[in-house]
């Protein structure tokens, strides 16, 4: 196979279905409950172009009584350390990391990689609790993430734009924020 240049994604994607990106998104344990304004997906609502689940107080009540834990958030140096850690991460399995905002109670991250997104997911959460539990042996025990998160694929430079758009400068207030600023020169 021939080398393919950043810039010529989209002419790889003519010829090939895999994605030029992946947009991952994982929350905090208790931080977005099923029925939540905010909006969830289920296993049942999880397929392309299916709705979010329309908000339900009774639901929401009902997961929150499961909870085991409380509500977990990440104060800013926990932050800083999630984000550091998805660099390390990135950098270490060779995949490009092209933006990344880590919140309070959620991170989102854009990364390019020959991996599956689940395996990518799966790491990060892993490596990003080990660097939380270097920082406050008092909590290894305590649930950080949510079981699974958002993985997806983004096809074209245009959808790769809009991510990233979204990821670092629509997300409120910026808090542990990162970009490639590299990427597209």
């Amino acid at each position: 196979m021939q080398n393919i240049n950043v810039f010529d994604y989209d002419a790889l994607f003519m010829t090939h279905t895999i994605p030029i990106a992946y947009l991952i998104t994982f929350t905090c344990y208790g931080a977005r409950l099923h029925g939540d304004e905010a909006g969830s997906v289920d296993r049942e609502h999880n397929f392309f172009n299916t709705p979010s689940l329309s908000p339900n107080s009774k639901r929401v009540s009902g997961n929150r009584k499961q909870m085991k834990q409380t509500l977990y958030e990440l104060d800013g140096q926990c932050r800083i350390v999630v984000l550091e850690t998805l660099q390390k991460v990135c950098s270490h399995r060779g995949w490009t990391l092209l933006a990344a905002h880590v919140r309070s109670t959620h991170v989102h991250f854009i990364v390019v990689a020959k991996e599956a997104p689940e395996k990518i997911l799966n790491d990060i959460k892993a490596y990003a609790s080990r660097a939380l539990n270097r920082i406050d042996v008092s909590l290894q025990n305590r649930r950080r993430w949510t079981r699974h998160g958002s993985t997806r694929y983004l096809w074209n430079s245009e959808q790769l734009g809009n991510a990233i758009h979204y990821v670092v400068r629509e997300q409120g207030a910026p808090m542990a924020v990162w970009e490639n600023i590299n990427f597209m020169r």
